[in-house]
């Protein structure tokens, strides 16, 4: 498995794994301690995993959420989807940076997301699994969402937006968020 650095997000890492193939199909290792703790990041810190089934053009996000935030390891392992980080963290060298990745079933690539980055993807295929490894607990007031639309943001979504929650509906600008946060 290899540790790829995302240089537009401080302290965001790619994990890339070695999968195995023949004619059966694959294996691939998808979470290792050793290679997590190899980037600083604590392996054991991860509390919660959870996973999302999105249908094709289903956009999720953008979320992230306030108090000590939350860090999150994303992963694809099911279709495709078009994934976005924004860094939201005022004291980082890459504050208000975003990024945006293709994660994928086939590559199995994992994300590693830092607490205080906004997060959010859209799925590109009919079906899309999205599976989360998260470093704190789930409080329901913390939860934050910034418009996936803002164009402070300019995300360039692939897709027209098939679907979204009314709470993604609803999200707040950017501006506002960093006047909430601030």
């Amino acid at each position: 498995m290899k540790v790829i650095p995302v240089p537009a997000i401080a302290g965001a890492y790619l994990f890339e794994p070695t999968p195995h193939t023949d004619e059966r199909g694959f294996f691939s290792r998808t979470f290792d301690a050793a290679v997590v703790r190899s980037a600083g990041i604590d392996p054991n810190g991860f509390l919660q995993d959870s996973v999302s089934r999105s249908r094709k053009g289903v956009l999720r996000g953008m979320h992230l959420r306030s108090g000590l935030g939350e860090a999150k390891l994303v992963r694809c392992s099911w279709g495709a989807v078009f994934d976005v980080v924004v860094d939201l963290r005022p004291d980082s060298p890459t504050y208000l940076a975003k990024e945006t990745f293709e994660l994928s079933g086939e590559t199995q690539v994992s994300l590693y997301i830092p607490a205080g980055c906004a997060h959010g993807f859209q799925a590109l295929t009919e079906y899309a699994d999205v599976s989360y490894r998260i470093d704190r607990e789930h409080d329901a007031s913390e939860d934050v969402a910034i418009a996936a639309d803002d164009p402070d943001l300019a995300i360039p979504w692939p897709l027209p937006v098939a679907l979204m929650s009314e709470r993604d509906r609803r999200a707040l600008p950017l501006s506002a968020v960093l006047q909430k946060t601030r």
